[in-house]
């Protein structure tokens, strides 16, 4: 029993998310079909263990030691030559070889490509999330707030292939698009890892671990960026300045909001995870509660603030495009 509810734990939130986009996109194929991607992106992640096990094991042969293990260059080269080519690698196949097979019977939009990209990247997650809860190598709440992670890092190779495949694969270009997106995808998936991965370290590396959440609501602001174009929509603006003194500025802006939003959900996920041990009548202890509801306050107004500032340039945005 213990063992079908990991599973749950570890397909539902994906599969919630799933149903998010799959409502945002028109004429979206039917559930089944997606459901088929998913599995796919889970098999996927089963492949990229295997791979990352073998070349981890090839490695350690060569070199040995607790002091190279721990090197942050190690971890760097490792993040970026391992397991960003590897998990990468095996989220495009996954849904590269199936669209394939569907291209050769259906015609397939480029909304529909990049919705099955994004499926076979929240089966990947799935799968993911099951071998940390069933090894205690996470909890639930950091598994939960992982979920969009290897959706946001996969969408410029999504973007890219749904654009090829719409194209029927004629112009060379697009699937020199397609590479260079993968490396994008590749480039954005090791550097979160390798930010979230300084928070062990001592400082100063201990501080890019600040950035880890603003980079990832960067990458998700991304995602709905190539969705809207994919779409045929037209992109958000949020940096409308022509002269350089405001064009600087509205960016050191942008940064703010990332710096500011992201860390407000920082603020909050470490706060779930340390009241999550606690029973309920001990957090509604007086002085556990007073700190839960300043901490609660601070987050909730940092994420305000993000989201005002962006609000600000949004209206800046709509002024100069509406003269």
């Amino acid at each position: 029993m213990a063992n079908f509810f990991i599973l749950l734990w570890a397909v539902i939130p994906p599969l919630l998310l799933l149903l998010v986009y799959y409502l945002r996109t028109p004429v979206a194929p039917r559930l089944l079909r997606l459901l088929g991607f998913f599995l796919s992106g889970a098999i996927s992640g089963f492949v990229a263990v295997g791979l990352e096990w073998l070349v981890d094991t090839i490695v350690h042969g060569f070199f040995s030691g607790q002091q190279i293990s721990r090197s942050f260059l190690v971890v760097i080269l490792r993040q970026i030559l391992e397991i960003g080519v590897i998990e990468e690698g095996c989220k495009l196949a996954a849904a590269a070889i199936p669209i394939y097979y569907l291209q050769s019977r259906y015609r397939l939009r480029p909304t529909t490509v990049f919705l099955f990209s994004l499926t076979v990247c929240l089966g990947f997650t799935a799968e993911e999330n099951w071998i940390y809860l069933f090894h205690g190598t996470a909890g639930v709440i950091d598994r939960i707030i992982s979920t969009p992670g290897h959706m946001i890092f996969s969408a410029p190779w999504g973007y890219a292939l749904g654009i090829y495949v719409s194209s029927g694969g004629r112009f060379s270009q697009y699937r020199l698009l397609v590479a260079k997106a993968w490396l994008n995808s590749v480039l954005s998936h090791a550097l979160v890892n390798i930010v979230s991965i300084a928070w062990g370290y001592p400082l100063p590396l201990h501080f890019l671990g600040y950035t880890a959440f603003p980079l990832q609501l960067w990458m998700f602001w991304r995602l709905e960026q190539l969705l809207r174009k994919i779409q045929g929509k037209r992109p958000l603006t949020v940096i409308s300045a022509h002269t350089f003194p405001d064009i600087y500025w509205q960016r050191g802006l942008v940064v703010l909001i990332l710096l500011l939003g992201g860390n407000s959900i920082l603020g909050l996920f470490l706060l779930a995870i340390k009241l999550s041990p606690l029973q309920p009548i001990q957090i509604l202890q007086s002085e556990i509660l007073l700190i839960v509801l300043g901490q609660i306050l601070v987050n909730i107004g940092c994420g305000l603030s993000s989201y005002l500032l962006y609000r600000y340039l949004r209206y800046l945005a709509a002024g100069r495009f509406s003269h």
